[in-house]
């Protein structure tokens, strides 16, 4: 029986296909899927099992999760095949006979106000019914900000429309670790998770720290959703997703992105990153 990962051509998927290594789960038990093979190649050579997995062709699934005992379910990208795609896969891991299926949902997903949020609730929905699960309601990335870093110091600022709300990010590698966790050992069957980093911040708090960081002064410029949008549109961002990072702006100033459970660190055993270290590591 085997650890199955989805989307393992995929930043977190990655991630967390290292992290069960970490762990000491033989390179043998771990199989990592993905649409193109070609991108996760490189776990060949170290033992990982690679298999095609390509949830828009349900065909490509029951070869993909055979032998699975545990399936990290993470969520796809494209908002409106989600429910549909992640039906199927979940329908996959039930003739594999799987034990129990992580998903990898979003913080608060039965009470978000986000265009994202019906997707997870329903795939959620979909899970508790057919198979023993853990939810991952994963917060913010961190990364999602300093990916964000060059723009901000050329530009001087830090856009948004989060008012003053408070973000409780972490990187997609302590999501990942939680993941390997929750994959590794007992007692999780059943359990929803809200995971968010531990020190909370507004977009004026990131500014003053990447400040700190750079001794460059970085304000927040705080904008509507409508003016957040169009700034997102010149920036190249793509069409579709532009109204659903306005829209995840306006939930983050409802504090939707906040969360003080602890869960992700009592998972992983530390303490989770902060924006400090995030934007170190993000300059070196």
């Amino acid at each position: 029986m085997s650890i199955v990962v989805t989307a393992a051509s995929g930043q977190l998927g990655r991630l967390t296909v290292e992290a069960l290594l970490s762990r000491g789960v033989p390179a043998s038990e771990v199989v990592a899927t993905s649409r193109d093979v070609t991108k996760i190649k490189d776990f060949v050579d170290r033992g990982v099992v690679v298999r095609r997995a390509d949830f828009a062709e349900p065909d490509s699934l029951p070869a993909a999760f055979k032998g699975a005992d545990k399936l990290l379910l993470v969520s796809t990208t494209t908002p409106s095949e989600r429910v549909a795609n992640h039906r199927r896969a979940i329908d996959a891991a039930v003739a594999a006979g799987a034990s129990l299926v992580a998903y990898t949902s979003m913080l608060r997903a039965d009470t978000s106000t986000t265009s994202l949020a019906p997707t997870h609730s329903a795939t959620e929905k979909y899970l508790r019914e057919r198979l023993p699960s853990v939810m991952l309601r994963n917060g913010w990335y961190l990364e999602n900000y300093t990916a964000q870093l060059t723009q901000v110091l050329e530009g001087g600022a830090v856009v948004g429309a989060t008012g003053q709300g408070r973000i409780s990010a972490a990187t997609r590698a302590d999501y990942a670790d939680a993941a390997a966790v929750v994959l590794t050992s007992d007692g999780h069957t059943g359990k929803v998770y809200e995971l968010g980093g531990d020190e909370a911040f507004t977009l004026t708090e990131w500014a003053a720290a990447i400040s700190a960081a750079t001794g460059k002064q970085i304000k927040y410029v705080d904008m509507t959703a409508d003016a957040f949008a169009r700034v997102l549109t010149d920036a190249g961002v793509p069409a579709e997703l532009v109204p659903v990072l306005a829209d995840a702006d306006l939930a983050m100033s409802r504090d939707e992105m906040f969360t003080d459970s602890g869960d992700l660190r009592r998972l992983i055993g530390r303490p989770t990153t902060t924006p400090a270290e995030a934007i170190a590591a993000a300059l070196r």
